[in-house]
């Protein structure tokens, strides 16, 4: 194996308040958030509070920290703003709790032997309904480390269930059926029951074949209200209890959200696509008063809108080139009980993450912590068109220009169907390669969000075809505004990101350097050794038994006899999503062509690393490879 030499080490990088899991109180006067303050360079994961603020001018009125070994999430106010719930979640038991903060104290609700996320109080205040996986054997979600594949095989699922606890305390109920697992739900304004998002079996595998159902409180009873083909996100109940609204679309990952707005019946029927045609991607959604609210990328601007749900209208009340979070599932803006006003948390390439709050159509910052620290990396967004499209990437620069030409490392993010976006680069890979001279290019090829479904939907059956055609076509319109050195071209990325790395080594010469983290080689191989293999055939059209070819056309390992690019692969151990076997299937094949290569398998590691030491040790060998090849 290859030694690697050190990355030669940076400025410090600086320490950075973060705010996640935003809840609004319904009158609209206290955030409750949960915060820490970090570099991203400890040797383990910062320890969390539960904070609230004021709204008005984010002053620290509370903070809460029951528990010192737990991790905090899903904060959720009370009807009447009296309560705050939220989950205590120990890592090393797997143990969740719900607790209740009220007038300064904090009290036991409820213990999950398992998992919980997801807390939503009941529309009269008298219970807090949470999705818990009792008896968790890994943490919910298939980027997470699998759990160890031992014994018969296929026999025990996870299972994610609507849970229901009294205010008062006490044990929890389990409302939705054993046999399903439900991703995502919402109370039906009349406080009898939820709609949600849910599938039977293996829940890391079987949301791209997930129904939208209704569950009855009282029984327990489960009906479809439609099974769409599209992949779906944020359910959402209208206030008067008749509709349900919700994102759908062509989407590769639980977790980064993009599409149209579908509506259909609570009763049940054929969904229908709101906003056919609209030329960007809905992000999140919420329904308050009479006017559904959704967040949207649109090219490189994030969007605050509300749409008509009859014609489909949307109105835009805010956009900027930044983005925006809030809290997984519950959208990228917290509201209170009305919808004019919000929170979010706030950040771009200049600024640090910020808490905004007040009008949706001009949040201003009420936390400063952040203020004080400069931008990391000069930002430019650079565009350009290839095969029909117009595209669009990020440029990011040292701040302070250098003389000559530099390197440049392009990185193709994952998904496909996600998106690069503004964000505050405080530390890692990406803030360490711009502070050694590099620039760094981020294009969003067709496949990304922010163009509107037809955009994404581009790459079926093409992946690294047109896909690829337009990063090249982006690095030719980078070199014509930057001064970038074509003979020193490297590429990067993780998960769908490291498949196009493999297939760019095997289908270009541009490129004298690659990374591919969780890559994909094989596409045969990985269709039986994944464990989400359902999100394939949407974008292949049917199952590798059943339409070989097709996988076999976009396979980099058949193509390794045209690699000449020295390549660094890396990949978790216990990866569900693109497992370690791909990535050593490369490496074999890199190493017979006599291609400079190293293959480094992080023990006990999913999809995404999760390990401070690994985190580090793998930014240093990405950085201390690229130095080494491309003389950054």
């Amino acid at each position: 194996m290859l030694a690697i030499p050190t990355a030669p080490a940076v400025s410090p990088p600086p320490v950075v308040r973060q705010y996640r899991d935003l809840a609004l109180s319904p009158a609209g006067t206290r955030v409750a958030a949960v915060e820490y303050s970090a570099t991203g360079e400890e040797a383990r994961e910062p320890h969390r509070t539960v904070v609230v603020r004021q709204a008005s001018d984010g002053q620290i009125v509370q903070q809460f920290d029951p528990c010192p070994t737990c991790e905090y999430a899903g904060p959720a106010w009370s009807p009447d703003g009296a309560k705050l719930a939220f989950l205590a979640i120990d890592p090393e038991t797997l143990t969740a709790t719900l607790r209740i903060a009220q007038q300064g104290q904090v009290r036991l609700v409820a213990t999950i032997k398992g998992l919980a996320a997801t807390p939503r109080w009941s529309p009269d205040g008298t219970a807090i309904a949470l999705l818990a996986t009792p008896g968790a054997r890994k943490r919910t979600g298939a980027v997470e480390a699998g759990a160890p594949q031992v014994g018969e095989i296929g026999e025990t699922n996870d299972e994610q269930r609507i849970a229901v606890v009294g205010a008062a305390g006490g044990e929890a109920r389990y409302v939705s059926p054993a046999d399903t697992f439900v991703y995502e739900y919402d109370w039906t304004p009349d406080g009898r029951g939820f709609v949600a998002t849910a599938a039977a079996g293996n829940g890391d595998n079987n949301w791209w074949v997930a129904r939208l159902v209704a569950v009855n409180l009282a029984s327990g009873a489960m009906r479809t209200i439609a099974a769409p083909k599209v992949q779906m996100d944020y359910p959402r109940v209208s206030p008067d209890g008749k509709r349900v609204m919700f994102i759908g679309g062509l989407m590769s990952d639980f977790g980064p959200v993009g599409g149209d707005l579908y509506i259909v019946p609570l009763a049940g029927g054929e969904p229908r696509d709101v906003t056919p045609g609209w030329k960007g991607t809905f992000t999140s959604l919420a329904w308050r008063a009479k006017r559904p609210l959704a967040t949207a990328l649109v090219g490189g601007q994030t969007v605050v809108a509300s749409v008509d749900p009859s014609t489909g209208a949307v109105n835009t009340l805010w956009s900027a080139p930044a983005s925006l979070s809030g809290a997984p599932f519950n959208g990228q803006i917290a509201l209170g009980a009305e919808a004019d006003r919000g929170v979010a948390v706030r950040e771009d390439f200049e600024h640090a993450p910020a808490i905004v709050a007040g009008p949706l159509a001009a949040m201003a910052p009420i936390t400063h912590d952040n203020d004080a620290l400069a931008p990391q990396v000069a930002a430019r967004e650079v565009t350009w068109r290839n095969g029909g499209f117009d595209l669009q990437g990020w440029l990011l620069a040292p701040r302070q220009a250098a003389g000559g030409r530099r390197p440049m490392i392009t990185v193709v993010h994952g998904g496909p169907s996600s998106a690069a976006q503004p964000g505050f680069v405080s530390h890692g890979t990406v803030r360490d390669l711009v502070a050694r001279g590099y620039f760094v290019f981020e294009p969003n090829p067709r496949g990304s969000y922010g163009q509107g479904e037809a955009f994404t939907r581009a790459n079926i059956r093409d992946f690294g075809g047109g896909d690829l055609a337009d990063i090249l076509a982006g690095v030719d319109a980078v070199e014509k505004v930057a001064p970038v050195d074509d003979k020193r071209l490297g590429v990067y990325g993780h998960s769908y990101g490291g498949f196009m790395a493999m297939w760019a080594v095997t289908h270009s010469k541009r490129f004298h350097a690659a990374v591919a983290g969780a890559g994909l080689a094989n596409w045969i191989s990985y269709y039986g050794e994944n464990g989400i293999d359902r999100w394939m055939i949407p974008f292949f059209g049917a199952s590798a038994y059943d339409d070989p070819a097709i996988y076999n056309a976009a396979s980099p390992i058949n193509f390794i006899k045209n690699a000449r690019t020295p390549t660094f692969l890396y990949v978790g151990e216990r990866d569900l999503e693109c497992p370690a076997p791909q990535s050593m299937e490369f490496w074999r094949g890199l190493l017979a062509m006599n291609v400079p290569t190293s293959l480094v398998i992080y023990p006990g590691e999913g999809h995404a690393l999760r390990q401070p030491d690994h985190v580090h040790d793998l930014r240093d060998r990405i950085v201390g490879w690229f130095d080494r090849y491309l003389g950054g």
